[in-house]
């Protein structure tokens, strides 16, 4: 999962994974998202590190910096065909399960490290609070199994690998960067999605969960 100083990273192809979205669109997740007003100096901080970076970096990302909560795959309106389609109705039970947690404080999190997993630079973030993991029970389904990695880690993604690079390289590169030390607070959760057949395309988000 995450770098190895004696492997090469993985680069993320260019092109169109049709042997995954199997020409479905709409890959949903819960997230939280960093809003281009109220986060605008950490957003632009994000935005230096990435440069730093950007000579092993996809060039093309459209993707809004947010924090992943629980990833639910491809939204669909009826039964699961795929064991990564995603029902409508299970959003409707996984919003009833959120309204029953009774929310009505901000969620604050702090950003620590600039770190990388084997296929993404990224910035992990800190929950001293346990609040993710409070919501992330919430919208655990008892008749579905999250499309994700086995182990949860918060963090910010700032780009995933282009090319082949040697791990010990990143990780010399990481060591010259600052630590950080900023703590972010989010007013809403979002459920939405981004396009499968466009790499690091934006976030498109169909529902907002207010936590004021």
């Amino acid at each position: 999962m995450f770098i190895k100083p004696n492997q090469f990273v993985i680069p993320t192809e260019q092109r169109d994974y049709s042997e995954w979205h199997r020409g479905r669109t709409r890959y949903t997740l819960w997230y939280l998202l960093l809003d281009q007003v109220k986060h605008a100096e950490i957003i632009k901080q994000l935005d230096q590190i990435r440069h730093q970076f950007s000579d092993c970096l996809i060039k093309s990302s459209n993707r809004q910096y947010h924090i992943t909560l629980y990833i639910g795959g491809f939204l669909t309106c009826d039964e699961s065909i795929y064991n990564d389609d995603f029902p409508q109705s299970l959003f409707v039970k996984q919003q009833q399960q959120l309204e029953s947690l009774n929310l009505s404080h901000s969620i604050t999190l702090k950003l620590t490290a600039v770190n990388s997993f084997e296929s993404a630079l990224f910035v992990q973030v800190s929950d001293s609070l346990h609040q993710l993991i409070s919501i992330r029970s919430a919208l655990r389904l008892a008749h579905h199994t999250e499309v994700a990695a086995q182990t949860y880690c918060a963090h910010i993604t700032l780009g995933l690998y282009a090319q082949k690079v040697m791990g010990q390289d990143v990780l010399q590169r990481l060591d010259a960067c600052a630590a950080l030390d900023v703590e972010l607070e989010f007013d809403h959760i979002h459920f939405g999605y981004y396009s499968a057949q466009t790499l690091q395309g934006p976030l498109h988000s169909l529902y907002c969960f207010n936590l004021e």
